[in-house]
């Protein structure tokens, strides 16, 4: 078995402006700058023989490249105790578009649909009982925030292993947008 997803990569100045945030947060386990990303689709795990269709399938996706901006922080789940730290995005059709058009292609290869809402969103930290006073105190600090915009001209399939202290994401493979169509 292989776990996936389908992710946009940062550019290594938003990568290192989002890395900047990543401190003074009790219980917080941070991700490393190399490793943000945004997730457009979680697969999950899949067997070698969906694995290879998966990846033939989404080199059928084609969208056209668009820029993206980080706009705001915030926490899931919204009520409750925070379990994790977000930065946000800017409104984009164009992001929403290639997230259908993905959803589409997975469905011709038999991968189930999400079901969550599609939210957006690079994971900043995984919280343990982190104090809401701390989260607050984030949020405030640092609500405003605004990176960007960079240009998305492909996407990535990723495998993901899981160990006690952190996923290691693995290149599956690259899809570019486009005229950068490979």
């Amino acid at each position: 078995m292989i776990r996936l997803f389908v992710s946009v990569e940062l550019p290594g100045e938003i990568r290192e402006r989002l890395g900047a945030l990543c401190c003074d947060v009790p219980g917080a386990r941070w991700s490393e700058p190399d490793s943000l990303h945004l997730t457009v689709r979680f697969i999950g795990e899949v067997e070698g023989h969906v694995f290879e269709d998966i990846c033939d399938v989404l080199g059928t996706v084609r969208a056209e490249p668009f820029d993206l901006r980080i706009c705001g922080v915030g926490h899931f789940p919204p009520r409750g105790a925070p379990r994790m730290l977000w930065a946000g995005l800017g409104p984009s059709e164009d992001l929403g578009l290639l997230r259908g058009r993905v959803d589409a292609a997975l469905a011709r290869v038999g991968v189930a649909p999400e079901r969550r809402r599609f939210s957006p969103h690079i994971t900043l930290a995984r919280l343990r009982a982190t104090p809401t006073r701390a989260v607050g105190s984030f949020l405030s600090t640092h609500g405003r925030l605004e990176a960007g915009p960079f240009r998305v001209d492909r996407f990535w399939l990723f495998s993901s292993k899981l160990s006690s202290r952190r996923a290691v994401h693995r290149v599956e493979a690259e899809y570019a947008l486009g005229d950068a169509l490979l």
